[in-house]
């Protein structure tokens, strides 16, 4: 029932720009509390067991700044919102791309205190 709420809530607010504070409340209504450093720790791990060992791997040591994805080359714009304001903004997005990413740097979804932690350190980067 609760993961039937959270996904209608967050197909509802797909048809318009959502703020940070309010993905993130999202976030924290499944896990009941954050820890920056938790999501910090999360963006710098080295994990070795998806296709890339790490966050930073493409989005850099400084999520403030650009990226590159190291298999595509493809530039990535930052993931900090305080350098890239439309992040975090669009809760299917959000959802897309910890789908994707976390298969891609963790091997395996991340759990949703994961999500939580690493959104809580994103929007706290100044």
């Amino acid at each position: 029932m609760n993961k039937l709420v959270l996904l209608l809530s967050l197909l509802a607010g797909s048809a318009q720009a959502e703020t940070q504070q309010q993905i993130l409340a999202g976030l924290v209504a499944q896990v009941g509390s954050v820890s920056a450093a938790r999501g910090e720790q999360l963006f710098r791990g080295k994990f070795g067991a998806g296709k890339v060992d790490s966050c930073t791997a493409c989005h850099t040591e400084d999520a403030r700044s650009a990226g590159q994805h190291v298999k595509t080359h493809k530039a990535i714009d930052p993931l900090a919102p305080v350098a890239q304001k439309d992040r975090f903004t669009d809760a299917v997005k959000v959802e897309k791309w910890f789908k994707r990413n976390c298969q891609e740097v963790i091997g395996r979804a991340c759990s949703p205190q994961e999500k939580a932690d690493f959104t809580a350190y994103m929007i706290s980067l100044k």
